[in-house]
């Protein structure tokens, strides 16, 4: 496997991702993160992830052997506009998404490794990142297993009800 940096034409490649997370958390009972319905559906989903290809966004792939996406992790130094703000800098994880069907090959842990060596590259001593924290909060979970400390909860409220979320940090 090998990170790369992505663009505009990968957007495609991402959406296929997000699909496979939203198939795979719906076949788990667990679609309180993304609901059940594939992103690449929803034009506004579909909008959304369309603007990872442009500034202020770094999109960084994992691919495999064959060339093959199988991770994603989109990068700024904005966050979004529900979370709390810092007085610092901060370089912020959007979105990590891999491939379901590799889960536990480190692809993950790939991607979060490069998000730290791009921060240290820009001079950043916070990357932060938010995730889904309700349900079994197994997401968090695994963020924190990756070195990552929770630091503030906070709430979207959404059409379908409130949405959990988890803020979680890592200082270098």
């Amino acid at each position: 496997m090998k990170i790369r940096t992505g663009g505009p034409d990968d957007i495609a490649d991402i959406l296929a991702l997000l699909d496979g997370a939203v198939t795979w958390l719906a076949a788990q009972g667990r679609a309180g993160q993304w609901g059940d319905q594939p992103f690449s559906g929803n034009p506004t989903r579909v909008e959304h992830t369309e603007k990872y290809g442009r500034e202020p966004f770094l999109i960084r792939l994992a691919v495999d052997d064959e060339g093959r996406t199988v991770g994603s992790c989109v990068l700024s130094e904005e966050r979004g506009t529900y979370i709390p703000a810092v007085e610092e800098r901060e370089l912020y994880i959007r979105n990590l998404v891999t491939d379901r069907t590799r889960k536990g090959s480190g692809i993950g842990a790939a991607l979060i490794a490069d998000a730290l060596d791009e921060a240290r590259r820009r001079g950043i001593d916070l990357v932060r990142v938010d995730c889904y924290g309700g349900a079994d909060r197994k997401l968090v979970g695994q963020y924190r297993a990756l070195g990552f400390t929770e630091t503030v909860a906070f709430e979207v409220e959404q059409p379908g009800g409130t949405w959990p979320g988890q803020v979680l940090e890592i200082r270098l």
